[in-house]
């Protein structure tokens, strides 16, 4: 069991940023945050925040759906995971490049 002292209480959350309870529920039905229950309270854990801010001003300044944000965030993760692979693969080219050179 962890300790609740780093965790985000999911109601003051949405209070501080003026959003429903529900949107965050929602966005964990989505798959898109993990709600940790401890208590009978619901948690975010620290790490989500910026995500889940992200999501926020996409649907509540854009105006996308939530379908919308399920579907831009795994195109995003897509996106990091190919750059990743595509830096890893340059160092290996770079690698065998300077033993050619050498």
């Amino acid at each position: 069991m962890m300790s609740n002292k780093n965790l985000i209480q999911i109601k003051q959350f949405c209070v501080y940023h003026e959003i429903e309870n529900t949107f965050i529920k929602e966005l964990n039905n989505y798959g898109l945050v993990e709600i940790i229950i401890e208590k009978d309270d619901e948690y975010l854990q620290p790490e989500q925040l910026p995500a889940v801010e992200k999501m926020i001003r996409m649907h509540y300044d854009l105006n996308i759906n939530l379908e919308g944000i399920d579907a831009i965030y795994h195109l995003l993760n897509k996106i990091e995971t190919l750059q990743q692979h595509l830096t890893n693969t340059q160092n290996k080219l770079r690698l065998y490049e300077e033993r050619l050179t050498d």
